[in-house]
């Protein structure tokens, strides 16, 4: 309660384009899976492709369209902001960090357990050996809430590190995934690269505590980083040691995403200098009141929508096997194909919008903790 002496606080102001980059960037992995996925049948189920391993040069897309490290940077920035605000509240780092992991984990957990469930009574009733395939399609998307999570377990010590060390936090652990690299291709021990699934992603969660300074630079600053990130890209892809792709393609022997590689410590200065370069234009873009509502609906609904998209997909392929008796894709996939992609993730949509109904509908006491606000 206020007074006359005691002004009321200011009110938090959020940051639209931050907003907007952390529900596209989860939208963006969203319209991938639906668009861009490929399933074939094998005799041990339905086993998933990518066109990429099909089309000469598409795999420069993924420099955009691959925008987890953009996620992972803006997610450290929300979280160093939120808990600035609840640490001036009185609010423990201890109940602070177990509240952003119950925020994120029940739904997830949720979901994984219906799955599960679903999975044993079809394979019981029905003696479906291949279908913990489809559980595990459906929920292996679910893999980086995983390291989120941990990267909010760790956040006392990604908290100290930055008050401690400040930018030397981020030099270590660009360079740990650079030795973690060297350990895993040079001396063959591939079990390391797994480290990077912490290193990397924590490299760009750490690098969000710097978002406000990365923000105020001068514009020529901006087009440095993103020059200095895509040189980057193309010298370490065009080594010869690592794959083009930024998401993994059938054929190739390594991926830059399971586990990472230090590729994407790469592609994170490059999307962070490509942000910082169009955020004078987006925030023009955002200003306005269409905008401004189209923005706050995608933010709302971004996290359920990405819980349960893949829920939408497997119901929508079974519809269009039982109606239809079609399931996959052409492979390799045809002009046909390719002209179809706008219209392919409407059958998904429309499946997946009655699963966010039922299941996914942020209440208003947990809006606060799905967008991260404290």
């Amino acid at each position: 309660m206020t007074t006359p002496e005691s002004p009321a606080p200011p009110a938090v102001v959020r940051d639209k384009y931050v907003d907007w980059l952390r529900a596209l960037s989860l939208i963006v992995v969203v319209v991938w899976h639906w668009a861009f996925t490929i399933l074939q049948w094998e005799p041990g189920g339905p086993e998933p492709t990518s066109p990429l391993g099909f089309t000469s040069g598409l795999w420069i897309l993924t420099w955009l369209l691959q925008v987890l490290p953009l996620f992972f940077y803006v997610g450290g920035h929300v979280h160093l902001l939120s808990w600035e605000r609840a640490k001036g509240r009185g609010v423990g780092i201890g109940a602070f960090v177990w509240r952003r992991i119950r925020a994120l984990a029940v739904p997830a957990l949720f979901l994984s357990g219906v799955w599960t469930l679903i999975g044993a009574v079809v394979t019981w009733a029905f003696e479906v050996d291949w279908m913990w395939r489809v559980v595990l399609l459906v929920l292996s998307p679910l893999w980086f809430l995983g390291v989120y999570l941990v990267l909010i377990a760790l956040l006392p010590v990604a908290l100290w590190l930055h008050r401690r060390y400040d930018v030397l936090a981020l030099i270590w652990l660009g360079g740990a995934a650079l030795v973690v690299d060297v350990v895993r291709f040079r001396y063959g021990v591939e079990w390391a690269g797994w480290l990077n699934m912490i290193v990397v992603w924590g490299l760009a969660h750490q690098a969000g505590f710097f978002y406000d300074r990365i923000v105020i630079l001068p514009r020529r600053y901006d087009v440095g980083v993103l020059w200095t990130g895509l040189f980057a890209l193309f010298g370490l892809v065009y080594s010869g040691i690592y794959p083009g792709s930024m998401v993994g393609v059938p054929g190739d022997k390594w991926s830059n995403m399971a586990p990472p590689t230090f590729v994407i410590v790469a592609l994170l200065i490059f999307q962070i200098g490509l942000v910082e370069v169009l955020r004078p234009s987006m925030e023009r873009v955002l200003e306005r009141p269409r905008w401004r509502r189209v923005n706050t609906m995608i933010n709302r609904f971004a996290l359920p929508l990405f819980l349960f998209h893949t829920t939408g997909m497997a119901i929508a392929l079974g519809v269009s096997w039982w109606l239809f008796g079609t399931l996959g894709g052409k492979v390799p996939p045809d002009f046909k194909w390719w002209l179809e992609r706008p219209i392919a993730i409407l059958g998904p949509l429309i499946c997946t919008l009655p699963v966010i109904y039922l299941f996914g509908r942020p209440r208003p006491a947990h809006v606060e903790q799905l967008h991260d606000k404290s």
